[in-house]
Formats: structure tokens, C-alpha cells, sequence
């Protein structure tokens, strides 16, 4: 069916413009934008924006899935449901299930599982078999498969001669490896950033120091080996020199940040409440203003939630025993909007950050507002406020950081290739 979005105000991360105008889709395709009466013909449906903003759909790199091992925390299908909500028209699914995604099989199975979901879904596939860092998985045979990366997770990869193998190896087919910077040795056990407020808690914490240490071994090996790398998560300004060093020498590096580093520090904590503990830390005020203005910059390329759905019982334990990790497809949008209230960044860059970049990365077709473009779109009101109500989120779990909190930022509709997948709002009361 032919599309007509008017009275649209377009967000275009690729030409970093946020205008008024009309969007025509034909085919499930983005066939042009202009004046109304010179896009589309009379029969096509015509979608009246009001002003509100019209932008590529999400890509969101990093969705941990329950399929295989843990359905009870989320499956595919309750992630479709809110990824779709939450104006996410991509998912990129992690390796870390039960068991991993570390073999043709593995691979083969969640692809199935995955294909009724009314959002598009790409999986990245386990480094080492079994995540254990000691043997590295068939890489060929994966990529053949469709797999667009290579992570063990957050299980960062202590053997560098394996790990340089890995790059040099996956240079060869280029495919792309994804690691988690942090010091395995330094951060284990930890559960805060190192300083006044983690002592004064009594919180086991980690220095900011390990994560600069990780990326500057990834980086070393990466310009040994020259392979394509991207750091999931660059949390802490001490790692940005390093990053910057690496772009000026031309290493193929990118990296990321989650949407709860940039808009959350260390003492939203407060009383040990568990849906802030993450991996890495909160970090400092000082840190999440510094990673704001990296985004701004250009010097970090991708944000995402890095939704890790935990069941209630993984939630309430003490501070450092509690699961890391919240979920976020439904809330990266509307904290996201945080950033674009507060001036930090503009809609043309959040959305260079959040659909743009991803889809450059992994050699996706999204992203865009281009002509012949997928018509992954997605309609929303950036100023539109609420209190969200953590029950009314779609994913299985609902351990988010952000229950109670006032919010700004409503999807009003999504679409994948054109086709409608979502039309309203559920996240809660109007403020």
C-alpha cells in the first residue's frame, strides 16, 4: 500500500536536518519527500503527522532475548511487542543466552524463533565457544548464517594472543568484533565506580582505570592486527583520548554507550536500589556530562539500551548480589528525549546515534530517510510528558530505572517495511 506522511516534521540523521515536510512510502520502500501534491497519487493512504516527529526507526544493538534457556525473563515475541512500542524497528540480539549463540546451530535455531516478531531481528554471535575465552567459534560458517558480530558479552576475553587470533581471523571474512573494555581482573566483584559515594555505602566498586585499561589492549591489538572493532560501552572520559588516538591513526574502531550512562550517574543508586545496578557502574556526573558531549562530537557512534530483562527474584538481593542490567526498549526513546530537553543534543544527532550509525556499522539498510530506503519509521512527540509505570511495559520483565519517574517522549506509531506494528502508546499515565 502507498503511504503519505504529511504535516510531518522530518528528523534525517543523514543530512542532520530537522524540518517540516511529507514523507512518501510505496513498496514498504521510502519513495521520496517534497510537497504532497507532487509525491503521491490519490489513492494513497494519507497519514496526517500534525507536526509530530517522523524518523527512522531505532536500531537497537545489544537486546538481550531469554531464547534459548531463560523464556520466562523475555522471548522473542514479548520483545517484538515492546521493541515495537518503543519505536525500535531493529533488534540486535546477544549471544549471551542459555546455552550461547556460539555454533551454526545455535544460530539457525534463534533465527526461527525470531522470525514471527513484528520488528525486524539480526543476532550477533558468541567470540568463544561456549564464552569460556579459550577456543575461538567457526567464524565463517556464522557469518555465512547471518550473524553481523562477534561478542563474548560483557565476558571480556583475558587471553589476548586468542583475542588477537579472533581479530586477525575475522579481518579475513570482514566481520566485526565487538568487546566489552574493562580489566577482567580489576573489575571483578564489583558493583559501583570507585569513590566517596561506593565507600560510603560500603558498595564493592571498581576505578574507572579498568575500563581505560581494556579498551587500550583491544585498541593495541586492533592496530596489530587491523581488524574491525567496535567497544560496546566507552563510559568514563578517561577511555576517550585513547578513542581518539585510534580514530586519528585510521583504526577501524566505533563504540557505544547505553542510553542509562548518558542520562543517569552513580548516585541515582541512593538506598542499594537494585534497577540501577549496571555493568559497567554509574559512573560520575562529571563522566555522563563528558559522554554527552562525546555523542555530540561524533567520537561515540552508537547509543542503545542494552535491555537485560532479570526476573524479580534476580532483583531483590542485596546491592552487589543483585543481577545487573535493566530492560530498555520501550524506555531508550523517551530517555533519550532527556538528552534533547536538556540541550545536550539535537533529534538529528540522537538519531544519528540511535538508527543512523548502527545501521552503517553492521551493513544494514535502515536508518535513513533516504529514497529507497527501508520504511522503518517511526511517529513521536518529543514533548509529550508522562509518568511511566513500570507494569504497563511489555517486556516479560520489568526491572527499569526509570519506574515512577516523569518522562517526556510518546511513540505514537512504528512501522517496518511500511507495514504498521504499532499505534498508540502504553507506558503509563500522562503527567
Amino acid at each position: 500500500m502507498d503511504i503519505l506522511f504529511q504535516n510531518a516534521r522530518l528528523i534525517d540523521p543523514e543530512a542532520q536536518t530537522d524540518a517540516p515536510g511529507s514523507l512518501f512510502v510505496r513498496d514498504g520502500r521510502i519513495a521520496g519527500h517534497g510537497a504532497p501534491e507532487e509525491l503521491a497519487p490519490e489513492s494513497a493512504a494519507v497519514i496526517d503527522c500534525r507536526g509530530r516527529a517522523l524518523a527512522p526507526g531505532l536500531i537497537d544493538w545489544g537486546v538481550k532475548i531469554g531464547e534459548p534457556g531463560e523464556r520466562h525473563k523475555e522471548s522473542f515475541r514479548s520483545a517484538g511487542r515492546a521493541a515495537a512500542a518503543g519505536g525500535v524497528t531493529t533488534l540486535i540480539a546477544r549471544p549471551d543466552t542459555s546455552p550461547p549463540i556460539d555454533n551454526p546451530e545455535a544460530l539457525e535455531f534463534v533465527a526461527r524463533r525470531a522470525a514471527d516478531a513484528p520488528v525486524n531481528i539480526r543476532h550477533m554471535a558468541a567470540l568463544t565457544k561456549g564464552r569460556e575465552g579459550r577456543e575461538m567459534v567457526e567464524i565463517g560458517f556464522l557469518t555465512d548464517l547471518g550473524a553481523v558480530a562477534f561478542t563474548d558479552g560483557v565476558r571480556t576475553l583475558r587471553d589476548s594472543k586468542l583475542m588477537g587470533r579472533c581479530m586477525t581471523y575475522a579481518r579475513g571474512l570482514d566481520a566485526l568484533i565487538v568487546g566489552h573494555p574493562q580489566d577482567p581482573s580489576l573489575s571483578a566483584g564489583a558493583a559501583a565506580t570507585s569513590g566517596k559515594f561506593a565507600s560510603l555505602y560500603g558498595i564493592p566498586a571498581v576505578s574507572p582505570m579498568a575500563e581505560v585499561m581494556g579498551l587500550d589492549r583491544d585498541l593495541a591489538l586492533t592496530a596489530m592486527t587491523r581488524g574491525r572493532y567496535h567497544a560496546d560501552q566507552i563510559t568514563t572520559a578517561g577511555a576517550l583520548p585513547a578513542l581518539i588516538r585510534a580514530r586519528e591513526a585510521g583504526l577501524d574502531v566505533t563504540a557505544g554507550i547505553s542510553i542509562h550512562h548518558l542520562t543517569l550517574n552513580e548516585f541515582d543508586v541512593g538506598d542499594y536500589r537494585t534497577f540501577f545496578r549496571f555493568t559497567p557502574p554509574l559512573r560520575s556526573e562529571e563522566d555522563r556530562q563528558a559522554m554527552v558531549q562525546a555523542v555530540a562530537d561524533g567520537l561515540i557512534d552508537v547509543i542503545a539500551s542494552f535491555h537485560t530483562p532479570q526476573d524479580e527474584e534476580s532483583k531483590r538481593l542485596p546491592f552487589e548480589a543483585a543481577a545487573p542490567g535493566a530492560v530498555g526498549l520501550q524506555t531508550l526513546l523517551p530517555a533519550a528525549m532527556r538528552l534533547y530537553h536538556q540541550g545536550g543534543l539535537s533529534l538529528p544527532q540522537l538519531f544519528r546515534a540511535l538508527s543512523l550509525n548502527p545501521a552503517r556499522r553492521l551493513g544494514l539498510e535502515a536508518g535513513r530517510l533516504t529514497p529507497g530506503a527501508p520504511a522503518d519509521l517511526v511517529l513521536f512527540d518529543p514533548d509529550a510528558p508522562f509518568v511511566l509505570d513500570r507494569f504497563a511495559l511489555l517486556s516479560k520483565s520489568k526491572n527499569t530505572p526509570f519506574d515512577g519517574a516523569r518522562m517526556q517522549g510518546r511513540v505514537l506509531g512504528t512501522w517496518v517495511g511500511g507495514r504498521s506494528v504499532f499505534a498508540g502508546t502504553t507506558l503509563g499515565e500522562h503527567a
